[in-house]
């Protein structure tokens, strides 16, 4: 992967300081994500952090970046690989491009419902899925509750499929997500989402797709006024720890580091569903139409979709099996 040169120094100067993590004896974990520190995955790390200290009795500490402090989510997985960085948390949408099995969980309407999405991501699927990042140097270790994404745009209301026709949806440097925004009609047009923002303000693109309290935490509702809750994709959230960091921990360390995950997911997860409201409510109040359209509309137009993966056993059995998950 071709990195600029700017991006390569930054990571060299991670790796001098690398070797900071256990002065006096204690352990510092450093954890770098995009998101806003009002947005529950933000949260939810803190309450981790407090928890780690804890169980640790102050042995281990975590330092949390937020906001793309450290770079955006692709960065933050190259400086776990590389080990630069000790922990992060991305959208399955980027993951999937170093952890492939992962993108099965980016396809649309996969999940009935988000009660299903919970019973694949907390059972066998989901640790099968977060087992395969280790060969990539990825130790996947939980997964926050995103929501749904749904679309939401400037000029125009999308009611239906035939709305998204000639329409730039900003999308994630995700296969899944292109290919859905095409099959829906429209133009996917990858951009990191620090640049979102700018890009609907100058006309880069007509549109993104996202849930509601990124919609709203990103300010994008004073741009776009118009939120179509079609829901095609219930896209989590990972939790990832790089190998470097994980192999040096002793099992009890592990241990201390896993029950801190484990309580800041199921906290996040109660955070997540109140700050959707919260985030519904507050963009209506700016002006925001939201759209509530059938459903069936989007999913009818795309319903062949997972048969562009029976050629691939790994990819059709795991929808398979998402499918067959009660």
């Amino acid at each position: 992967m071709k990195l600029n040169l700017k991006f390569v120094f930054f990571c060299l100067g991670m790796l001098m300081i690398s070797g900071c993590g256990e002065l006096g004896g204690n352990r510092t974990i450093r954890l770098a994500h995009g998101l806003d520190v009002n947005h529950s995955v933000h949260k939810a790390m803190v309450k981790m952090g407090e928890d780690l200290k804890e169980l640790s009795g102050g042995k281990m500490l975590l330092e949390i970046y937020p906001n793309q402090q450290l770079g955006t989510e692709r960065q933050c997985l190259e400086l776990l690989q590389i080990g630069s960085l000790d922990m992060t948390k991305v959208s399955v949408g980027t993951l999937e491009n170093f952890a492939p099995k992962m993108k099965v969980l980016g396809l649309p309407f996969l999940f009935r419902d988000r009660q299903h999405s919970f019973d694949v991501l907390d059972g066998p699927i989901g640790q099968e899925l977060l087992n395969d990042g280790e060969q990539y140097w990825l130790k996947g270790l939980g997964y926050y509750d995103a929501g749904s994404r749904s679309f939401y745009t400037k000029d125009r209301p999308i009611n239906n499929p035939d709305d998204l026709v000639g329409l730039k949806i900003r999308v994630m440097e995700s296969v899944t997500a292109m290919d859905m925004v095409k099959d829906l009609g429209g133009s996917p047009t990858p951009i990191s989402w620090g640049e979102l923002y700018t890009a609907l303000q100058q006309g880069v693109v007509d549109g993104a797709e996202n849930n509601p309290p990124s919609f709203y935490l990103s300010r994008h509702y004073e741009v776009c006024k118009f939120y179509t809750l079609d829901e095609h994709t219930v896209l989590p959230d990972v939790l990832l720890a790089g190998t470097h960091l994980w192999d040096s921990l002793s099992e009890e360390e592990q241990g201390w580091l896993k029950k801190a995950v484990d309580g800041s997911v199921g906290y996040q997860r109660k955070l997540w569903a109140a700050s959707e409201d919260e985030a519904l409510a507050e963009v209506q109040k700016a002006g925001v139409e939201i759209i509530r359209p059938d459903k069936t509309l989007f999913s009818e137009k795309i319903k062949d979709s997972f048969d562009k993966y029976k050629d691939d056993e790994v990819i059709y059995k795991l929808i398979q099996e998402i499918q067959a998950t009660k």
